[in-house]
């Protein structure tokens, strides 16, 4: 499993002055992107770009990814030619079926990324198939994209969510299930700090191991959002406190802080602990 991943920031790949940036950025991953931020015309450019700034790029204090164009844009095989040592894994936009992963993974056989994919859920299709797909082998990771989901699904997109809970629900299940991190939506609105928050921290309570990035100013908000706080780390440290002092003592549940704790609640705690170790 790649950990930690609560910020991933995203920058194209035609653009070599914002990714030689990547590296002095606070981001747990960022990503090469090969797909929707580059130009057709401009795709060879955002290859070439990974060639010459993969020393720069491959490094191991953070995850460095590309995102290759999808399937059925017939690119991916140019895309795979270009990926260099070092990188953590490879992103595949909009895998629907066990017959994409599998193309997938033939066009990325014997390249420095094989058997490291990290899968873009964006259809409906991909949704109804995800636990499968999620817990296939070579798979590592996938993200929500909620922008594409949503325009498959013939929904309108909101700032309150309700269109996508239930696919944001179901896709931190999958990879509960599957034992891989997941990583929530993006914001478009990358001046509105305050929506990305909101959405974070509902990230955050869904499952999701992290956020997407469209912009540096979003890193912070997400390396904070998804890192437990002091008060919550004293706070479960007291709970397990309290709660093993019960059991010792004969007992499987304990008042703590006006509630009562059993082993689920715990179970929470030491998860949370977990986090900062």
């Amino acid at each position: 499993m790649i950990s930690p991943l609560r910020s991933v920031l995203f920058a194209p790949g035609n653009k070599a002055e914002l990714l030689q940036k990547l590296p002095k950025l606070s981001a747990d991953g960022v990503v090469v992107d090969f797909e929707d931020s580059v130009p057709q015309s401009e795709k060879k450019t955002a290859r070439d770009n990974l060639r010459e700034l993969g020393p720069l790029l491959a490094q191991e204090d953070f995850h460095t990814f590309v995102r290759t164009n999808s399937i059925s844009s017939g690119l991916l095989a140019d895309d795979a030619s270009s990926l260099i040592p070092g990188l953590a894994g490879v992103i595949i936009p909009k895998i629907e079926s066990q017959k994409d992963l599998k193309l997938a993974a033939q066009q990325l056989e014997g390249t420095p990324v094989e058997g490291k994919m990290l899968v873009g859920i964006e259809t409906v299709a991909g949704l109804s198939s995800a636990k499968e797909l999620l817990m296939s082998s070579g798979v590592i990771g996938a993200y929500f994209g909620a922008e594409d989901y949503v325009a498959d699904l013939g929904g309108v997109r909101t700032e309150e969510n309700i269109e996508v809970l239930f696919a944001r629900s179901q896709i931190t299940i999958a990879g509960r299930l599957a034992g891989i991190p997941v990583l929530d939506q993006i914001v478009a609105d990358f001046n509105n700090i305050e929506r990305f928050r909101k959405e974070a921290l509902e990230a955050k309570s869904l499952g999701f191991a992290g956020k997407l990035c469209i912009h540096p100013s979003q890193v912070e908000v997400a390396n904070e959002s998804f890192s437990p706080s002091s008060e919550e780390v004293a706070r479960a440290k007291s709970l397990l406190k309290a709660y093993e002092e019960a059991v010792e003592r004969g007992s499987a549940s304990v008042a703590f802080d006006g509630q009562m704790v059993d082993e689920a609640l715990a179970k929470q705690a030491r998860m949370l602990l977990a986090r900062i170790q």
